[in-house]
């Protein structure tokens, strides 16, 4: 299979917040995130805690992100805990910088676009 583009679409650090079963948000700042493809996102677990617990328990996440033209966008979608295969084995060995121990791929099949409070997708 060949590698997919590789895209850097941020300005700044993005967030990701996924949920508890009680419904709890948990939002942390992401400094490792890249576009897989059109429609999945990958974000590399380094420090991931309560983020990883929600998103192993079935939590959708939203992530946002500003461009670098000060465009705000909200993705949303479900949400895989990769730990080994061709989306694991492209963050670990192709984008992610080694000082970052990646433990996972935390992939986000894009369900759903925002700017602001208009629905793009």
């Amino acid at each position: 299979m060949p590698r997919p583009k590789k895209l850097r679409f941020v300005s700044g650090y993005p967030t990701i917040a996924a949920f508890v079963p009680q419904g709890i948000p948990n939002t942390i700042y992401i400094t490792c995130v890249n576009k897989y493809s059109k429609d999945q996102i990958v974000v590399a677990d380094n420090k991931m805690h309560k983020t990883r617990a929600n998103v192993k328990a079935g939590s959708p996440a939203s992530l946002l992100y500003i461009t670098k033209d000060k465009k705000a966008f909200q993705l949303k979608g479900a949400v895989a805990y990769v730990t080994e295969g061709t989306l694991f084995d492209d963050m670990k060995n192709g984008w992610l910088d080694k000082k970052y121990p990646g433990h996972a791929a935390v992939v986000i099949t894009i369900e759903e676009v925002y700017s602001g409070a208009k629905k793009l997708a």
